[in-house]
């Protein structure tokens, strides 16, 4: 038997590679420090996971959902877009539940791309995009960000003839690897270059609330006529740490809400009901959790800045996300400089060119580990003489 040519286009999926590399560090009894995957390691809030429990002993929540979503979840959704970013939201229309932001990125893709379409990715990026974009039989365009633009795309340099085959453009801020964020004026500018071009501009915002020092991230739809062509997708798995539980929403233009509900309901039977219930209480909950959560991050990223000044890193503290995206030593690429940590110092980091070409020369750490074993993976690096100034391989 032959795996289809579609399965064939795409690699391996960067983050189960990577996982393979840590095994077989382990397996060689290796004390690995994952600092590779962006996945909580604080537990899902109390409240949610008790209201999942009291959901579990109704039998009602035992059976298939509605498509869609639930209406009181759709609701609740709405309404935590409205407190949060003061826009108004059709439950009905202008929302539709998702099994994670993930699954929403590959099937809005399957909605609105054809062979010949071309989808405007972001270059570095969550891999998905390109990967559901070929899958879809679209022509990815890589929008490359750059340092010297604080890792925002430059609209302007997309050529006209790649606009006017654009049918789709990805966004995503705070953003996913380089930790980048982008003010209002920026998303006014996406939305109008949408436009003009008839493209359909989807914003993953799935660390709306991962942010710090006083910054605050944007919805798109807080621009005005953005839902003509816009949509956004959101997750509770960073927010709410539900990363496990697989549960997100899309809101925007109606017309795309729809499409995407449509594809879904052909092949999936959306999230369950129990699910729907415990982000109804995140939804509605305080955010105590969330801004504790947040404090925790900001106390390993100073750590990290502080080390990373120590062994010579140019660095700035991080606005958003739980990511720090940092050059690799001169004379090395980005994975070299993955094998050095991974070989030497039992250190797992995702090199930059997991996430695309311009990712090259540039490597990805996660905070979510503790204090104490963050602390030891800089005390690993300065033993093995893993410094910014490096720049050659040990022999």
């Amino acid at each position: 038997m032959e795996i289809s040519a579609r399965l064939k286009s795409i690699p391996p999926y960067v983050f189960a590679e990577i996982d393979k590399k840590r095994q077989a560090a382990v397996a060689r009894g290796v004390d690995v420090i994952n600092l590779g995957i962006g996945d909580p390691d604080q537990p899902t809030f109390k409240h949610i996971v008790e209201a999942a429990k009291a959901a579990l002993d109704n039998p009602l929540n035992h059976r298939y959902p509605p498509f869609g979503g639930m209406k009181e979840y759709k609701e609740a959704a709405a309404k935590w877009c409205q407190n949060r970013f003061g826009i108004v939201l059709d439950p009905e229309s202008e929302i539709t539940s998702l099994i994670g932001s993930k699954e929403g990125i590959h099937n809005i893709l399957a909605a609105f791309v054809d062979a010949g379409d071309v989808a405007l990715i972001p270059d570095p990026a969550y891999p998905v995009y390109k990967s559901s974009t070929i899958m879809a039989g679209g022509t990815p365009y890589a929008m490359p960000l750059l340092a010297e633009n604080d890792f925002l795309a430059d609209l302007d340099a997309i050529p006209a003839d790649i606009a006017k085959k654009a049918k789709i453009m990805f966004l995503n801020y705070p953003n996913n690897p380089t930790a980048a964020v982008c003010d209002l004026a920026y998303l006014e500018k996406a939305v109008a270059f949408a436009r003009k071009h008839d493209i359909l501009l989807v914003h993953d915002l799935a660390y709306s609330e991962m942010t710090f020092d006083g910054y605050k991230a944007h919805s798109v739809l807080e621009v005005e006529g953005a839902k003509e062509v816009a949509i956004e997708l959101h997750s509770l798995s960073k927010t709410f740490n539900m990363t496990g539980w697989r549960v997100g929403f899309a809101a925007g233009n109606s017309y795309a809400v729809k499409a995407l509900a449509q594809l879904k309901s052909n092949i999936d039977t959306d999230i369950f009901r129990v699910v729907q219930v415990a982000a109804i209480a995140a939804f509605n909950g305080p955010r105590d959790g969330i801004d504790h959560c947040n404090k925790i991050y900001m106390e390993r990223r100073d750590i990290a800045v502080n080390a990373f000044k120590k062994l010579g890193w140019p660095i700035r503290p991080l606005k958003a996300t739980f990511y720090m995206w940092l050059p690799v030593p001169k004379g090395m690429t980005s994975a070299d400089f993955s094998g050095i940590m991974l070989d030497e110092a039992g250190i797992v980091v995702p090199p930059g060119t997991a996430y695309g070409d311009c990712g090259e020369g540039f490597f990805r750490m996660s905070l979510c580990t503790d204090k104490a074993r963050l602390q030891e993976a800089f005390d690993r690096m300065e033993k093995h003489s893993i410094t910014f100034e490096r720049n050659k391989l040990k022999v």
